[in-house]
């Protein structure tokens, strides 16, 4: 048996066109290395495995007490000659996963006034024995093994490095062959498949599911993987992998590719969004023509956003950009306020720039729109934040402050962009009565386009209530179709 090398006319051919009789197990133990059948399980025993043919299987797995307690438990997959244990076939290949990770649980919610029964209590300091801000050991229900099946031959001077660390061959007459490609997608390892492990828990479900795959498909996989590994090494957590992960698992490959070319252009057109933005008020002077208090909400606003979605533990994908903003409407407000600082010790002094006479005025038309604007606004937020405390749980009471000013900011929003449309249908008013050019008039019509638009797609594609959300919800009360009898 050879690790490296090439046959006498310089190629490596596949073990596979032989068509051998094959037998595929899965063992599990919690030592990350095994050389005999001492301290395994056996899971799952395929034999006469035909490597064209997909399956899908669920098995129920022993949990050990050392993984219950935090451990880690392995899986080996061993791809063998039928009829002969793994350790006794020097033409095996195998390959090792994790069937474990550790992951941050999510906090329990609560009614923050009610509160929750004795039961309820004691279940859930049951759930909680680990302190909420450490990693605890989960279970990955899922594993999916895929076996490459092209009869390709290889240069034995130029193998492709990403496949070559994949590949095991062996020497057969004067010809080197390589024994088929074991894989394992963990691209298919999401979170929404990950279980607490219990104390208590003593068995869980695997899924174990198989499919072929392509050399090309292999090569990309192995790439996509490795890009997913180097950002959990740069500090990105389970679950902002996992919304990389969906990005590849859950999308075509054409309109994956149509995603990234989107995606490019997309943080091109923010990038040149922020870069004119800062330009813009770098250049400003004056507030004349600006109103102080939108400047100030808008601040408000988007800070408070940002922190909704750091509380809600969002992916870094979101939550960067949304610092940027953060970070940006500041700097804006300190140029609305003619904002200075001067240290005078260990605390700096702040100091407001004096304001010209037409920026007061237009301050005062500015503090008159708000003082009519919060007759609304301000009975409307209080009235939301009292029932969403009455009857949404949250985690803390930062996470409803929080949820309440997100609420109190979009509905601000809501409101603006309700007086925007009052105020179009006002222009559709004056563009029969007032004489002006038929382009302007034809442009004052085209908001009104806008919302025909949307108001047309929102009755060819009305909201499907018996959906599932993200959150396992569905908003229909009662099934439209009869449960089948077992």
């Amino acid at each position: 048996m050879v690790q490296g090398g090439e046959g006498s006319d310089g190629c490596i051919r596949p073990y596979l066109a032989r068509r051998p009789k094959l037998q595929l197990s899965v063992y599990t133990t919690t030592r990350s290395n095994i050389g005999t059948e001492n301290n395994i399980d056996l899971v799952l025993n395929v034999e006469n495995f035909d490597v064209e043919s997909k399956f899908e299987r669920t098995v129920n797995v022993s949990v050990p007490k050392k993984t219950r307690n935090n451990g880690t438990l392995y899986a080996y997959i061993f791809l063998h000659h039928a009829g002969i244990l793994p350790w006794h076939d020097g033409k095996q290949v195998h390959i090792v996963s994790p069937l474990t990770t550790y992951m941050v649980p999510k906090p329990e919610e609560i009614n923050l006034l009610t509160g929750e029964s004795v039961t309820q209590q004691i279940e859930a300091e049951r759930k909680q024995t680990y302190a909420l801000d450490e990693p605890v050991s989960h279970w990955r229900s899922r594993l999916t093994l895929n076996v490459m099946v092209e009869d390709f031959v290889f240069d034995g001077s130029s193998l492709p490095a990403d496949v070559h660390r994949y590949m095991k061959m062996v020497q057969l007459g004067k010809t080197v062959h390589y024994l088929p490609i074991l894989f394992i997608d963990q691209l298919s390892n999401r979170v929404k498949d990950l279980m607490i492990i219990n104390r208590s828990t003593t068995e869980l479900p695997l899924t174990v599911s198989y499919d072929k795959i392509s050399l090309g498909k292999l090569r990309f996989w192995i790439h996509m993987q490795d890009a997913v590994y180097s950002l959990q090494q740069f500090g990105f957590s389970e679950k902002d992998a996992d919304e990389v992960k969906g990005i590849f698992v859950d999308t075509n490959l054409y309109l994956l590719a149509l995603t990234f070319f989107v995606a490019a252009f997309h943080l091109l057109f923010d990038f040149l969004a922020f870069k004119n933005d800062i330009s813009f008020w770098t250049k400003k002077k004056t507030m004349i023509g600006m109103s102080t208090k939108a400047v100030l909400w808008r601040c408000f606003s988007t800070v408070v956003i940002f922190l909704f979605l750091l509380d809600e533990q969002t992916s870094l994908l979101v939550l960067i950009p949304a610092g940027v903003g953060a970070l940006i409407e500041l700097w804006k407000v300190k140029k609305a306020l003619k904002m200075t600082f001067e240290w005078g010790g260990l605390m700096p002094r702040v100091k407001f720039g004096d304001f010209t006479e037409s920026e007061k005025k237009m301050e005062e038309y500015d503090n008159q729109a708000m003082k009519y604007l919060s007759y609304l606004l301000y009975p409307l937020c209080i009235g939301g934040a009292a029932y969403s405390l009455l009857n949404v749980k949250y985690k803390s009471w930062y996470s409803w402050l929080i949820n309440s000013f997100v609420n109190a900011s979009q509905m601000l929003l809501c409101i603006s962009f309700f007086f925007q449309a009052f105020n179009t249908f006002i222009d559709d008013i004056f563009a029969f009565i007032i004489t002006m050019p038929t382009s302007h008039r034809l442009a004052c019509f085209r908001d009104d386009v806008v919302l025909l638009v949307y108001l047309y797609q929102r009755w060819l594609y009305p909201v499907d209530k018996s959906r599932v959300n993200e959150y396992g919800e569905s908003y229909e009360e009662k099934p439209r179709r009869k449960p089948h009898k077992e």
